[in-house]
């Protein structure tokens, strides 16, 4: 046997480079699964503790037995081979560790208004309970942006503690629970930045700052109010990268696709979009705007405010305080030459109006209603004092759509459908063997939905139907009574072709539709 410096070859080979780095991985695998336990929703705080220390001993077991059960799983559920199977999950486990590595406020900045940083307001160096605090800031802005959340809100929930909440796919759920000093510091972090009046808890105000992120600027749209046990704060988080919307990604059925792709080509039309606060007509809107060709047609937008920057075109924003209303802009851009239009929202008659003759003189106009369907828009335009007549020569095509969450890929189930469910699918001949139900698990936040799609209901004006609204009071009194239903029921059926194809669950349908 060979001897080294006295030592035996073969006892150099228990510190050879391989197993060092094994070694390193396995202990790397046990603290990550332990850090998953401890911030996992899915365990109670009384048990994290213990959890955590079961993660750091049977971490790479438990990754291991998760990976092989979700192969079995999947297979039996028909999805593709083993190998592109084990491809997906590691490209997930991989997702998730670089995630956790990056998970450290310093990979963030908050700026005000001015492009000052929240370090810069407070002061450098301060130490102690100051760093922690604004570490705490910039972690909670972090963790909504990594959770794709659209909206964090800090409520007290008592005289003792205040809750933090994120809104993820368009449900509120609580992340975590804060002591009143730490919340209340928090709070004039995100006031302070965003120019707001520290001392005043108890009048509303509203303001906005920025963050710097390795992906590029983010900005957030902050308000607060007095509440009964504190302060409370709502924050928005406005994505500025308008490029990712297209009519390809957002739900649209084919034929549905070609409708409007058809109606955004014309020189001259209005289309109006539909639907309740929160069902993604903004996202539409500017899925719409990037099929236009911006550099030969002048696109000018009219927002409140403006949620993503839309390179080569003119945003304006609506800022009332200085006199800059909807109705005010739109009569000027109608002097700016313009080849499409968006008004981010009609609010009254004179907006409504001023829309409505744009599209009659050569102008593509696209614009959104707060209303619940198709029929409730024309009552809507006809209650803000627009006349039958106006609405009938100037709106080509209505748009009412809502959100669905999509069931989590990773971990959906087949669902088990009652015999009366069974009855009614084979009773329309609809195949139900492709409808799943949540599940839960990681990569989901034990929700068992992910990322969210759109169903839409889409109304083309034709000659008979505007002679009708122009002409006929009686369509007028019957759309008032039946118009929501109808509409309604063309959503279900919409949402329901999503269900049997396995994108959805039909509990999301019943919730969002009824």
């Amino acid at each position: 046997m060979i001897e080294i410096f006295g030592f035996p070859y073969i006892a150099q080979m228990y510190f050879s480079p391989l197993k060092l780095a094994l070694l390193i991985l396995w202990v790397y695998i046990c603290l990550y699964t332990a850090y998953r336990v401890q911030f996992s929703p899915l365990v109670s705080k009384e048990r994290r503790r213990t959890a955590s220390l079961f993660g750091i001993f049977l971490g790479p077991f438990l990754i291991l037995f998760l990976l092989f059960y979700n192969v079995v799983k999947r297979k039996e559920e028909g999805a593709s081979s083993t190998l592109e199977i084990l491809k997906e999950q590691f490209r997930s486990i991989t997702r998730k560790i670089s995630f956790s590595g990056n998970k450290n406020s310093s990979m963030i900045e908050l700026l005000d208004s001015s492009g000052r940083s929240l370090s810069d307001i407070y002061g450098h160096g301060r130490g102690g309970r100051a760093d922690q605090i604004l570490d705490l800031t910039k972690q909670i802005i972090f963790d909504a942006l990594e959770e794709q959340a659209t909206d964090i809100l800090i409520d007290p929930k008592s005289d003792a503690s205040y809750a933090l909440r994120f809104r993820i796919d368009g449900v509120l759920s609580t992340v975590e629970e804060y002591d009143v000093e730490t919340c209340q510091a928090v709070l004039n972090s995100f006031k302070a930045v965003s120019n707001m009046d520290i001392a005043e808890k108890r009048r509303p105000q509203d303001g906005a700052f920025m963050a710097d992120t390795v992906g590029g600027k983010v900005s957030f749209r902050v308000a607060s109010a007095g509440a009964v046990h504190g302060e409370k704060l709502s924050i928005r988080i406005l994505r500025q990268n308008a490029s990712q919307f297209s009519l390809d990604n957002i739900g649209l059925s084919s034929k549905q696709r070609l409708l409007i792709d058809k109606e955004i080509r014309k020189p001259s039309s209005m289309i109006l979009l539909c639907g309740p606060t929160g069902s993604g007509k903004t996202t539409t809107l500017y899925a719409m705007l990037n099929e236009i060709d911006l550099y030969t047609r002048n696109v000018i937008t009219v927002e409140d405010p403006v949620e993503y920057v839309l390179d080569n075109a003119s945003q304006i924003e609506v800022n009332p305080k200085a006199g800059i209303t909807f109705a005010k802009t739109l009569r000027s851009i109608l002097r700016q030459d313009p080849d499409v239009i968006c008004v981010g929202e009609i609010r009254d008659e004179e907006t409504a109006g001023t829309a409505l003759r744009a599209s009659q003189t050569g102008h593509l106009v696209l614009a959104t209603l707060h209303c619940n369907s198709n029929a409730a828009a024309v009552i809507r335009l006809l209650d803000l004092g627009v006349s039958s007549l106006l609405i009938a020569s100037g709106l080509k095509l209505l748009i009412s759509q809502r959100l669905l969450r999509k069931l989590c890929p990773d971990c959906k189930l087949k669902a088990e459908l009652t015999p009366t469910q069974k009855r009614e699918f084979l009773k329309k001949n609809i195949n139900f063997q492709n409808i799943y139900q949540p599940s839960g698990c990681d990569n989901c936040r034990g929700t068992g939905y992910r990322g969210r799609t759109a169903i839409f209901d889409i109304l083309i004006l034709n000659e008979t139907i505007k002679q009708q609204i122009a002409n006929n009071r009686s369509l007028i009194e019957e759309m008032r009574k039946s118009g929501d239903k109808k509409g309604q029921s063309n959503l279900f059926k919409q949402g329901l072709k999503k269900v049997v194809s396995g994108e959805t669950s039909l509990e999301e349908l019943k919730r969002v539709v009824g």
